[in-house]
């Protein structure tokens, strides 16, 4: 099974779209800085793309598990706790 927990900082706007003739009904997408500097793209659907969208904003700190696609970028399944107590977040 492909399992990814993932620590950044969003480093864009998220993006909520709703969507025709799928099994989801809506996406959110946004971006994401590692601790390494790279940019993941990070993307949730349902019921996951609401709470992202209500939840998260630009330049908070967030820790998410979901799955690499074949295309890099991560889907977020599943919420996180709150772990920037425990990381230091000086890099990020």
């Amino acid at each position: 099974m492909n399992i990814c927990i993932l620590m950044g900082k969003i480093v864009s706007e998220i993006e909520f779209k709703f969507i025709i003739k799928s099994k989801h009904k809506s996406i959110a997408y946004f971006d994401m800085e590692l601790v390494n500097k790279s940019i993941i793209r990070i993307k949730a659907y349902d019921y996951m793309a609401d709470y992202v969208y209500r939840k998260y904003k630009a330049n908070q700190v967030i820790t998410v598990e979901g799955k690499i696609r074949g295309d890099g970028m991560v889907e977020i399944y599943k919420k996180q706790k709150n772990f920037t107590n425990f990381f230091s977040t000086s890099n990020i």
